[in-house]
């Protein structure tokens, strides 16, 4: 992708999810709102002899407009797919709650969440994780599944020191290219405002992995669905039959992107990749009957993908 093509994409992402008071002066269709997320701030189930957590950091409303969701196609293409599935029409909603998991000697994190990067529409991870019993210091490992706003705002704290010191960071190597790559514009567009102290911080903390390296032998296994970004990293946790596969963006709405994975998003900045990736997510999620944590999804965002017809549904669980 050429150097101009990655800043539009960028550009897009900021315009969709800064919160209202901090974009340009723009209609209120251009920005996405903070949604409503007043629920438990954490949820606890198992994964075979792991426990784990679904920890709430926010909530987006987008607009249906197609500048997000569907682009190229039209907002009625888009309120079709919503309606039939008893959705409101004219918006599309996304959450955003970050993975903790426990070993007998680890305590994991999947994904921060948004930090204060995009205001009053996430930022709720410290708490949830104190309603988890979970002090920031005892957390070992964080997986970042990709380098976007919304999932790296929650490594530092507002101090902008490392949120949680004592953890190794674990981030695909093109996707850590990628971040040590950005500049001040672009490092803004995807929400990481912090960037110059963020990688300071991050250098000698991070483990840049290769696509589908084992993390955490038996625990931990990163899964190649890079197209979002560079080098986006979905991550398989548990072993044997007790496994949760932690899907990260390759999917964001849990009825548009599961029906029509081959929509473009704005947000992938390779968008014939990350269609392929979704799809790819699909089938062999559905075929195998894999559990899956989709941490866009309606919470808790645990469940599975389910063929229907010739097309993919989403099944979720109660935690």
């Amino acid at each position: 992708m050429k150097r101009t093509s990655l800043a539009i994409a960028l550009c897009l992402t900021l315009a969709a999810c800064s919160p209202k008071s901090e974009a340009p002066k723009e209609p209120a269709q251009e920005t996405a709102a903070p949604a409503s997320t007043a629920q438990a701030p954490a949820g606890s189930f198992s994964i075979g002899e792991l426990s784990a957590f679904a920890l709430r950091d926010g909530a987006f409303d987008f607009p249906n407009d197609n500048k997000i969701f569907g682009v190229g196609k039209t907002p009625e293409d888009v309120a079709a797919v919503l309606t039939a599935a008893s959705l409101p029409a004219d918006k599309l909603s996304v959450s955003i709650q970050p993975l903790l998991v426990k070993s007998a000697d680890r305590v994991l994190l999947f994904d921060t969440g948004a930090g204060s990067n995009f205001g009053p529409a996430g930022g709720q991870l410290i708490q949830s994780l104190a309603a988890a019993g979970i002090e920031p210091g005892s957390v070992t490992d964080v997986f970042i599944s990709h380098a976007h706003g919304d999932h790296i705002g929650g490594l530092l704290n507002a101090e902008g020191a490392l949120a949680f010191p004592n953890a190794t960071v674990h981030l695909g190597a093109a996707d850590w290219d990628f971040l040590k790559g950005l500049n001040a514009e672009t490092a803004a567009a995807i929400g990481a405002t912090n960037h110059t102290a963020l990688v300071t911080a991050l250098t000698p903390k991070i483990d840049a992995f290769a696509p589908g390296a084992e993390l955490i032998p038996g625990v931990v296994t990163a899964v190649d669905y890079h197209g979002h970004t560079p080098g986006h990293s979905g991550y398989l946790i548990g072993s044997g039959a007790n496994t949760l596969l932690y899907v990260g963006d390759s999917v964001h709405h849990y009825v548009v992107s599961v029906q029509k994975p081959d929509w473009t998003v704005a947000f992938d900045l390779d968008a014939p990749t990350g269609q392929k990736s979704r799809i790819d997510v699909l089938s062999k999620s559905a075929e195998s009957g894999q559990r899956i944590y989709a941490v866009h999804f309606p919470y808790p965002g645990v469940g599975k993908f389910e063929r229907r017809g010739d097309g993919y549904v989403w099944t979720p669980e109660t935690i």
